[in-house]
């Protein structure tokens, strides 16, 4: 009855004490847990970094809608970014031809988060415990201009920040698809050791077509070492705290890309505050 769960509520603390005198347990275990119990229940806070909206010209939506899933079912607290600048061109996705509309990568962005995004100029380091990029073509011609510049590419200098401080801060960093050329690019010859993948180094491996499998000598070019894996698997570099899937590098269907990003979202987070 309401009456009896009253009485019971009332007496939890008493209840609660004499457990604890029961187990023994000193002062200072309790007060470590509770500091454990209360550091546990905070909502993680990762930044989503996007460059558009459509594979061809921005963020690939299924990885970008996953990371999002993804992190949502973590009870992470999510907040997405984009630059407030021109896309490099648009591209009509039903016939791969580029059309003469300009469009702006943060308001393209904007139809994946419901309008949520703000400027990638506002991301500061200090507010996150973790920053995920999703792939995407616009991850290598508006965060980058790797599509068409290759090995003399640069970075948008706001990503090359955002890198760069997280990294130093040791604060986990998550890459997809194409994206992990971003990190190649930033700390490959600085950082010792870094270890990425987009899957694939050959364009037919394990039975499924990788047409993109030329980004894995890219990352070994600028410096980072190119690790092999498959669609069910993800590399996690535990020193440098970067964490990367291959996504949509190869024919793979949208479960799969689902499941791919899914485990970059989820050791990304396990190495949070490690």
């Amino acid at each position: 009855t309401l009456s009896e769960d009253f009485r019971y509520f009332r007496m939890l603390p008493t209840l609660l004490r004499r457990a604890s005198r029961r187990a023994a347990c000193p002062p200072l275990s309790r007060l470590a847990f509770a500091r454990a119990l209360s550091s546990s229940s905070q909502p993680k806070k990762v930044a989503v970094v996007l460059s558009g909206c459509g594979v061809y010209d921005g963020s690939e939506i299924t990885e970008a809608v996953a990371t999002l899933v993804h992190l949502s079912r973590h009870g992470c607290e999510t907040k997405a970014f984009a630059p407030y600048q021109p896309q490099m061109h648009a591209i009509d996705h039903t016939s791969g031809e580029e059309m003469k509309d300009s469009r702006n990568v943060l308001v393209e962005s904007a139809r994946i988060t419901r309008g949520s995004v703000d400027a990638l100029d506002m991301l500061d380091v200090e507010d996150f415990d973790a920053v995920i990029f999703p792939g995407g073509f616009g991850a290598a011609k508006n965060l980058s201009t790797f599509a068409t510049m290759g090995m003399d590419c640069g970075l948008h200098p706001k990503v090359k920040l955002v890198i760069e401080k997280f990294h130093a801060a040791q604060k986990p960093i998550g890459l997809c698809c194409i994206a992990p050329v971003l990190a190649a690019k930033c700390l490959g010859k600085t950082v010792r050791g870094l270890e990425l993948t987009v899957g694939s180094d050959k364009e037919e491996w394990n039975g499924r077509n990788w047409p993109h499998a030329g980004a894995a000598e890219a990352i070994q070019n600028f410096g980072a070492k190119h690790i092999v894996t498959g669609m069910d698997e993800v590399h996690v570099d535990n020193k440098n705290l970067v964490v990367t899937s291959a996504a949509y590098m190869c024919d793979a269907l949208p479960h799969e890309v689902f499941d791919s990003v899914g485990l970059m979202v989820d050791n990304t987070l396990k190495l949070v505050a490690k």
